[in-house]
């Protein structure tokens, strides 16, 4: 029987292996194989937890109807072969914590995870979701080696997602019509592009005063600690998941989409040597491209406090990891 011209697009070789099966990794392996996208594993250090995600995931498949593979485990080994890695393992924040306190916490988790996963696959793309995300995606290219086009954080998507939500709360509109760019660090110094936001073509600045655009641009920065203040035993994983799960399709898919993501700069904005969110082209071999964007005064001097903040908390890093080599 011929598929279904309406059945969900699907790789059928593919693979996606998830490096920390808590909230966001679950609720990813859960969006990636629901889409028909890729077999999954999740892998994750504490025993039967991985297992038992993965079993109640697969009986979902009966309602579900893909028959994608799941499988969790607690062994390297067990990843091999993948398309993609992506890494979520790591300690959330709690009340009070900014991103950048997980340095300390963080770094090693990530060098760690990057360096055995890579080993068992290492023509895989790698995409980094641990906090502090820009800073961690440098460790994980560093510990690993890839081609840095090879290696992406995600935040990008994440925070223009925000972005987006917020806007559309504040008009009343589709968020469907809402197109939004976002640069810069996932964190306070991120910077959401007003400028560069449209309403069906209609510009952000043509709908609403620059008051509101303020405070729009204001929740977005904090969209993430707004709801660990609310969770109080947790952080955000839905929104998470489902930007990781667009980038893999992208990725799988070869849809050459221009997204927000922290790519390695090689000159791009007047930067180097340091992954940063920016305007990427995602396909099959990664980031495709980046683009760089003409910036106005103040757009660029809030770029470039956000790369200095991001330089600063990668030379902390290195630091907690004794200034050896990462690689």
């Amino acid at each position: 029987m011929s598929s279904s011209p309406f059945s969900p697009p699907s790789c059928p070789q593919a693979r996606v292996s998830i490096i920390g099966a808590g909230k966001v990794g679950s609720t990813l392996a859960q969006r990636v194989a629901e889409k028909n996208l890729a077999d999954v594993v999740m892998l994750d250090v504490l025993e039967g937890m991985p297992q038992g995600l993965a079993l109640d995931l697969m009986e979902a498949r009966g309602v579900e109807g893909h028959d994608r593979q799941i499988v969790g485990t607690n062994d390297y080994d067990d990843t091999a072969n993948s398309d993609i890695v992506v890494i979520t393992a790591g300690r959330p924040r709690k009340p009070g914590m900014n991103r950048d306190d997980l340095i300390e916490i963080n770094a090693a988790i990530v060098k760690t995870a990057a360096k055995e996963a890579i080993a068992r696959s290492p023509e895989a793309i790698l995409i980094v979701v641990t906090n502090p995300l820009d800073v961690m995606t440098y460790v994980a290219w560093e510990t690993t080696q890839l081609p840095c086009r090879r290696v992406i954080g995600m935040a990008g998507v994440l925070d223009a997602a925000r972005f987006k939500t917020f806007i559309s709360m504040e008009l009343g509109v589709s968020i469907q019509d809402i197109k939004a760019m976002v640069l810069g660090d996932h964190g306070q110094l991120m910077v959401p592009l007003p400028r560069y936001t449209t309403v069906d073509g209609i510009p952000l600045m043509e709908l609403l005063d620059t008051q509101t655009i303020e405070r729009i641009v204001a929740r977005t920065r904090n969209g993430g600690t707004e709801i660990v203040e609310l969770m109080k035993t947790g952080s955000a994983y839905f929104a998470p998941a489902s930007s990781v799960s667009l980038m893999i399709e992208a990725i799988l898919l070869d849809q050459s989409r221009i997204v927000p993501a922290a790519a390695y700069l090689q000159g791009e904005y007047g930067l180097r040597d340091l992954f940063i969110g920016v305007p990427c082209q995602l396909g099959r071999q990664g980031i495709a491209q980046v683009l760089e964007l003409e910036l106005d005064e103040a757009e660029r001097a809030a770029f470039q406090a956000s790369a200095e903040s991001v330089a600063q908390h990668l030379k902390q890093a290195h630091e907690i990891l004794s200034g050896s080599t990462l690689g």
